[in-house]
């Protein structure tokens, strides 16, 4: 179950999740929270539709009908009401075996997204705690600590430390992007406290920033989780598939608010995930 909100325009939220994690092989069931004409990155003038009220009905339905998930991944909600709701449906249809990824999406750049209240990390921070996985970058996971957030390059230990608290809110398996080591290249690192195994993925980094990214790094990141894939793999599997996607776009020197080429790249996906 893919739970984020459908922007018509723009290659982000659920016109990502569905076409990635389905590419992969795997039945996507979409939960829409909104829906907008385009993204709100760069764009003025969309439309919104609030489609709160609606969530809960079509879960209750799914339920009464004795549905069943392997997963259930979650990205942008866009109010402490919605975390709410989400947060019953863990409750409701979490068993043994069902994953939960939560993508915390709220920040970027060290800033909270306009549109949240100051208060609303830790509104997040609950639902993470919930999760088996979550995948912030590092501003969200600065927001999720209570802690500064510092501009990279970062130090192998500075990222352990984040990732390391992170997993001490619930999560056993933690991934956090837009990670540096050295200003070349950008990745991943990922935290498995099972194993307690570190891993880290990087690629050289490509400008500028192209809006979508995180959630086409994220999508990948659970069809390869759902794949068989250990968090390590998936990590690096995630991060290959979301350069490659960024190189074919920035060859075509798109407009970077029209979010990246994934399309190209999700023959070959499944492929990437049985090479592992």
């Amino acid at each position: 179950m893919a739970i984020h909100d459908i922007s018509c325009f723009g290659r982000c939220s659920l016109t990502v999740a569905l076409p990635v994690i389905s590419a992969a092989g795997i039945e996507t069931t979409v939960l829409p929270t909104a829906v907008l004409s385009t993204h709100t990155g760069g764009f003025t003038g969309f439309t919104y539709r609030d489609l709160t009220q609606d969530i809960l009905p079509v879960v209750n339905h799914w339920h009464g009908l004795g549905l069943e998930f392997d997963a259930i991944y979650t990205g942008f909600l866009g109010s402490f009401e919605q975390l709410d709701i989400v947060s019953e449906i863990f409750d409701m249809l979490k068993k043994n075996g069902v994953l939960v990824v939560v993508d915390p999406v709220m920040a970027d750049y060290g800033k909270l997204y306009s549109i949240f209240p100051s208060n609303f990390p830790d509104g997040m921070r609950k639902l993470c705690q919930k999760a088996d996985v979550i995948v912030p970058n590092l501003t969200e996971a600065a927001f999720l600590l209570d802690e500064p957030y510092h501009e990279g390059p970062h130090t192998r230990e500075e990222i352990e430390h984040i990732l390391h608290a992170l997993s001490s809110l619930g999560p056993k398996h933690v991934v956090v992007t837009g990670v540096s080591y050295d200003g070349i290249q950008l990745g991943s690192a990922c935290y498995n406290a099972d194993t307690g195994e570190f891993s880290y993925t990087g690629e050289t980094r490509i400008e500028p920033m192209y809006h979508g990214t995180g959630d086409v790094f994220a999508s990948a990141l659970v069809a390869a989780l759902l794949g068989g894939c250990t968090l390590a793999k998936a990590n690096s599997i995630a991060v290959r598939f979301t350069v490659a996607s960024i190189a074919r776009t920035k060859e075509a020197a798109t407009d970077n608010r029209f979010g990246v080429n994934f399309e190209a790249g999700l023959a070959g996906l499944k492929n990437l995930i049985s090479e592992y």
